[in-house]
């Protein structure tokens, strides 16, 4: 069959209402099948927020704990994170820390950011969402792993907001 024929029954079945064309000429035959996939969801900015941040990991300081929820992990698994605001991600996803591969990272380590600055981006269901500083200070920690999963809560990024 002609590939100028195929490419008009794909674009039939776009048009249509039908999921599914089978054409049998000759002894050839050619099925079309449309997967149809729930609408993409728009791409959508995340702010890391305090609030994300497990209340049970923030340890007690004179005054309360510090603004952003400064964060020293207790568990061995996680070991010691310098002190500063953690950012923790927002969501369930794959952590990169550039827009594609081979780009220049968002951020570095000793790099001043700003709110608002771009520090990452977390792919979850093949939507890309950029997460945003939420203060500003120098970064002195980078803890995910490029193009490693990360869970609702985890740690990040730490920011020295008084650097």
């Amino acid at each position: 069959m002609d590939i100028r024929k195929v490419k008009k029954l794909i674009e039939l079945l776009e048009s249509s209402g039908v999921d599914e064309i089978e054409i049998h000429e000759g002894d050839g035959s050619v099925r079309v099948t449309r997967r149809r996939d729930p609408p993409a969801a728009p791409v959508h900015h995340y702010h890391a927020a305090p609030a994300v941040a497990p209340l049970t990991a923030m340890p007690p300081s004179a005054g309360g704990p510090a603004p952003g929820g400064a964060v020293e992990p207790e568990t061995e698994t996680e070991g010691q994170l310098p002190p500063g605001y953690v950012v923790t991600s927002p969501m369930v996803g794959t952590f990169y820390q550039a827009s594609s591969p081979g780009s220049k990272p968002f951020v570095s380590i000793g790099q001043r950011v700003a709110p608002g600055d771009t520090l990452c981006i977390i792919e979850a269901m093949k939507i890309l969402n950029q997460i945003e500083s939420e203060v500003a200070g120098e970064v002195k920690a980078i803890i995910a792993e490029n193009g490693h999963p990360v869970e609702y809560g985890e740690p990040l990024f730490v920011i020295d907001t008084d650097a």
